[in-house]
């Protein structure tokens, strides 16, 4: 009888307040998602969570110890993920980030590798640039993590001081540059002896998570893991 009754609401909600695919326009899909069934199974998963050695983990070997990385799917320039990045970070739409985050944890939880994460932090932004936008996109995606792999999600133990441009168009050395000194750890003892795992929506060059990585690691017997929603290609 709920179950008929929720239904009959939504329905009704629906008919007032059409609720359409991000991808494709249609309005058949299932209530809370921006994608229907077709445009979701069109996103292109990279199964790096399960692997090891894989090209997110590459990217660190040398520059910061990590336990194990990877992310969800691949990310192009005029793609349907590249749009719903851009309505979560530029638009608002922080439904979406809900959405991919909860796409994300469904892949953590299925992965072995992830089995003795203790808590998330999402990668901060500086509060210039949060206060501007309203909202840290990364913690918004560590909030869809957390629906369906709880786990607690730290959000003042680390601190981004320095408010930086974007980074769209620098290089990994550009990148690495101009995060010196940018993160600084607030709360040792929340981090200490934990097995973080650091999220944010994309990796790039991974300049900037390797640089908050490093103000993880100088917590008394901390690990490190790390998991993005996409990586570029």
């Amino acid at each position: 009888m709920l179950q008929k009754a929720t239904r009959i609401v939504n329905d009704f909600a629906h008919l007032f307040f059409p609720h359409t695919c991000e991808g494709c326009g249609s309005d058949v899909l299932d209530n809370n998602s921006p994608l229907c069934v077709s445009c979701l199974y069109q996103l292109p998963e990279t199964g790096f969570l399960d692997v090891a050695d894989n090209p997110v983990e590459r990217k660190f070997y040398g520059q910061l110890k990590i336990a194990a990385a990877g992310c969800a799917y691949y990310f192009t320039k005029h793609s349907l993920l590249q749009h719903l990045v851009k309505q979560l970070k530029y638009k608002g739409n922080k439904d979406i980030g809900i959405f991919l985050g909860k796409q994300l944890g469904k892949q953590l939880a299925a992965s072995e590798r992830f089995n003795n994460i203790d808590c998330i932090i999402p990668l901060p932004l500086n509060q210039k640039k949060e206060s501007r936008r309203g909202y840290n996109q990364a913690a918004i995606i560590a909030k869809g993590i957390t629906a369906c792999w709880p786990k607690p999600i730290l959000l003042n133990a680390v601190e981004r001081n320095v408010f930086t441009e974007t980074q769209t168009h620098k290089d990994r050395i550009g990148r690495w540059q101009s995060m010196q000194g940018v993160f600084v750890l607030k709360d040792h003892e929340a981090i200490r002896n934990k097995h973080i795992l650091l999220v944010d929506d994309i990796i790039t060059t991974g300049a900037t998570l390797e640089a908050c990585g490093e103000a993880i690691l100088s917590a008394t017997g901390s690990m490190l893991s790390i998991a993005t929603v996409a990586y570029t290609i």
